[in-house]
């Protein structure tokens, strides 16, 4: 039933997102050229590999030695607004199309994460990764990793159509808000680097 109405609410919003990520596209190619799209592996359901789609905030300004600045120097304004406003995350509705994304569950983080994780953390893979979720509503990157994690475990064991809905509404909420988009003295979030206990 949870794919079925990922489906249906990915259908009935087209009209209204299809324009709004053409429109995207043109001032993305405009403010920061191409390519439009950032597209990076990401671990869905069970761990397993897929390519998750968004539109491209930073530039690829490189210092003296031709390597990439760090995110908070290549985010710009125009970056920082589509970011704020998740407006980003937009192509990711071709992910929940494809089946590798649903609209609500654990975010898809990088697959350098997976070995890191303890066995109670990687449960987070045992669902669909989500263009939001519960710790998305609850903190989003304004919150500490474990926090994050607890909270996506909580939502693999608690999850429901009716969670759902709350959930997508409190997204629409805290976008509208523009709450808790990046972790303190960061661009977005600080890398996770715990070991494995």
């Amino acid at each position: 039933m949870k794919r079925v109405l990922d489906l249906l609410l990915v259908i009935l919003t087209a009209p209204v997102s299809l324009p709004a990520a053409c429109a995207l596209a043109l001032l993305i190619r405009l403010k920061l050229g191409s390519p439009v799209l950032f597209t990076h592996v990401r671990p869905g359901r069970h761990g397993r590999p897929f390519t998750m789609i968004k539109f491209r905030t930073m530039s690829d300004a490189r210092d003296a030695r031709g390597e990439l600045l760090p995110d908070a120097d290549r985010l710009s304004r125009f970056g920082r607004a589509l970011r704020a406003t998740s407006l980003d995350e937009l192509p990711e509705l071709w992910n929940v199309l494809t089946g590798d994304m649903s609209l609500v569950g654990p975010r898809p983080l990088l697959m350098e994460y997976l070995p890191l994780y303890s066995p109670e953390q990687a449960r987070r893979h045992a669902v669909r990764p989500g263009i939001t979720g519960w710790a998305q509503v609850n903190g989003r990157n304004a919150i500490g990793w474990e926090e994050k994690f607890a909270l996506d475990v909580w939502y693999v064991d608690n999850h429901s159509l009716l969670l759902d809905g709350k959930i997508l509404w409190r997204t629409l909420v805290n976008v509208l808000r523009r709450h808790g988009i990046s972790a303190d003295g960061e661009a977005t979030m600080p890398k996770f680097s715990a070991s494995r206990s």
